[in-house]
């Protein structure tokens, strides 16, 4: 279908729905949604890339003095949300953002994603991505503030009636069903109150959007059933934090580049420097895949997180796993971003240091086969498995010391990225804390 046929097949399907506003949404550098609303008889207009907005108002973007700013809807993301009446429908369009010669904007974290993708397509790659977005349900105050008290006392796969928040699972699956997600799996997670709901993989854009809008409507569900729901990675101190495992594949047209029947674990030379780029870069890259303060009280030992930097075709204490199916399903499970992060900013950098390891050939070291937490330090040493950051200062430090992670951010992005992080951390480390409260006034 040409561009203009996707125009003219919105139009009408906005007529046919009864579609009385159209949102026009897009990211911050930092992941957090945004939308212009538009009524839907200027639909034609911005279905044109003809509707301006103040860029200067948005975080990261642009100064006041070059605040105007375009936004170019992608035709494919048409949907309408389901939870509105049919009176007054509400649709969505997610956008790029160009600047006002019309030329793409580099501060622009779907713009950033498409230019690595380019890359990768150049050398001949398309990537899919399955993303397995960890939340928490916690009740609501009497003035429908969230508290951190959870709905329930379930842990893994258990089920009603101790899973209390299966209703309101089970509406953002149909919901998001409805908006065009194919649902592969949905239940309660190892912690009290905490839930994953898995949805199919796609190309690697397809898969940023869809967890943009993912957050968007378990958040919008959450609140009709009276429940908050929160993507921070760790609310509560001593149980599992929240993760976002990305199952990572490359494809050459219609075939996994990372599948070898030949090789003793079926897996390619591709798959292999691919592995080889994610672990040398995976120290640079965690200030966008874990870019919190918050992040990183997940990121400990003990709580099934992957703070180590090695590879298992095996066990889960690795940062990388190799799932068990091969051929088409060949993948690798990253997992150590958290649901916190830019999905546009965290997929970029993973394809991207994925990219330089095949253009290097970065050969990974040997598979870790026994469990990484059982381990003692010096055993860890000797096999020179080293951790991921354990602070965002830490990890903003590493960025600033890896300049492939860096071109796939783009330097608008990079720079402004790292200016408020740095501030982020100073206003954390400046701050007393309830522990230095509880631990030190009467002691000293």
């Amino acid at each position: 279908m040409s561009e203009v046929e996707a125009r003219e097949r919105i139009l009408e399907q906005a007529e046919e729905l009864g579609v009385k506003f159209v949102r026009l949404q897009f990211t911050d550098i930092f992941g957090v949604l945004k939308n212009v609303a538009i009524p839907v008889d200027q639909l034609p207009k911005a279905l044109n890339g003809e509707l301006m907005f103040d860029g200067s108002s948005i975080e990261g973007f642009v100064r006041i003095e070059e605040s105007d700013m375009y936004l170019k809807p992608d035709p494919s993301t048409f949907t309408v949300f389901p939870w509105r009446p049919h009176e007054g429908t509400v649709a969505r369009l997610i956008c790029d953002v160009y600047n006002a010669d019309g030329t793409p904007f580099i501060g622009c974290p779907r713009n950033t994603l498409k230019r690595v993708i380019a890359e990768a397509q150049a050398m001949g790659f398309t990537m899919n991505v399955g993303p397995e977005a960890e939340f928490f349900l916690f009740h609501t105050d009497a003035n429908g503030r969230p508290t951190l008290e959870t709905h329930d006392r379930g842990g893994y796969f258990d089920l009603s009636p101790v899973d209390l928040g299966e209703d309101a699972r089970r509406d953002m699956v149909l919901t998001l069903e409805k908006m065009g997600f194919e649902i592969e799996a949905s239940h309660h997670e190892v912690a009290p109150g905490q839930h994953e709901i898995d949805f199919k993989y796609a190309e690697a854009l397809k898969t940023a959007d869809n967890i943009v809008t993912f957050r968007f409507v378990v958040r919008t569900i959450a609140q009709l059933h009276g429940l908050h729901a929160t993507f921070m990675p760790k609310p509560i101190y001593g149980i599992a934090g929240s993760g976002m495992h990305c199952n990572i594949s490359l494809f050459r047209g219609d075939q996994n580049a990372f599948y070898d029947p030949n090789d003793e674990l079926g897996l390619s030379e591709v798959a292999y420097y691919f592995l080889g780029g994610l672990m040398a870069h995976a120290r640079g890259m965690t200030a966008i895949t874990n870019p919190t303060v918050n992040s990183y009280k997940r990121l400990v030992s003990g709580f099934e997180a992957p703070i180590y930097i090695a590879w298992s075709p095996k066990n889960r204490s690795p940062l990388i796993r190799i799932p068990a199916k091969r051929g088409l399903s060949t993948r690798l499970e990253v997992r150590h971003p958290d649901p916190s992060c830019n999905p546009y900013l965290a997929i970029a950098v993973i394809l991207k240091a994925g990219l330089d390891g095949i253009k290097k050939k970065i050969a990974p070291p040997p598979p870790v086969t026994s469990n990484i937490y059982h381990m003692s330090e010096e055993e860890r040493k000797k096999l020179g498995i080293e951790t991921l950051p354990t602070s965002l200062k830490e990890a903003l430090d590493e960025l600033e010391k890896d300049p492939v992670i860096i071109e796939a951010l783009g330097p608008h992005i990079y720079e402004r990225f790292m200016e408020a992080k740095r501030i982020e951390w100073e206003d954390y480390a400046t701050r007393v804390h309830p522990w230095e409260i509880e631990h030190y006034l009467t002691k000293f």
